[in-house]
């Protein structure tokens, strides 16, 4: 069940657990709790339990998403991170925002598309298009970098070239806003 949950959010909210929990006792009726007042809020509480420890054994397996978020440092463990309290997963537009790769790509093969991207953006006659394409789908590598290494601008942009490109620029803000800078940018003849 918390599998099924994470699948659809990894931090669900109150009234989804309870919607959750309630879509249980409507689907095995023997699961209804007599003593409650709506039949389903102790199951409600120990699926948010078993949500946090789903989550807990995903960051110690190495689960980009929810690894993020973890930390524990204590006496035995000075070297660990400090525990991130309230935090949830980033949202879009956020500063922690850390989306998976795409499907069937890895660290190893989006590094290898970066090395084309700067090829090409180096190039005097540059396929946009490719550019773009590549850009997209190196967007995860390049929140990772920018979440879990912190580097400075400088260092940046000369990791990610087509981002010195206006069209770029625009974009990148398009794939972390999903806003359209175009609009809110001035026009000048």
């Amino acid at each position: 069940m918390a599998e099924t949950m994470y699948n659809f959010k990894p931090y669900p909210h109150d009234k989804e657990v309870g919607m959750a929990a309630e879509a249980l006792v409507t689907a095995h009726p023997c699961l209804r709790e007599h003593g409650s007042k709506n039949g389903w809020y102790g199951w409600k509480v120990a699926l948010k339990f078993k949500m946090g420890n789903y989550r807990t054994r995903l960051a110690r397996s190495g689960c980009v998403d929810v690894s993020v978020n973890a930390g524990k440092r204590s006496r035995t463990n000075p070297e660990n991170d400090c525990p991130h309290s309230n935090i949830k997963r980033a949202r879009r537009a956020e500063v922690n925002y850390l989306p998976n790769f795409p499907r069937g790509e890895n660290e190893t093969t989006l590094e290898e598309m970066r090395v084309q991207i700067i090829q090409e953006t180096e190039k005097t006659e540059r396929d946009q298009i490719l550019i773009e394409k590549l850009m997209h789908t190196t967007f995860a590598l390049r929140r990772q970098h920018i979440v879990q290494g912190s580097p400075q601008v400088r260092e940046f942009l000369e990791n990610w070239l087509a981002l010195r490109m206006q069209s770029q620029v625009f974009a990148e803000f398009h794939r972390i806003t999903n806003v359209n800078l175009r609009q809110w940018s001035p026009t000048f003849s």
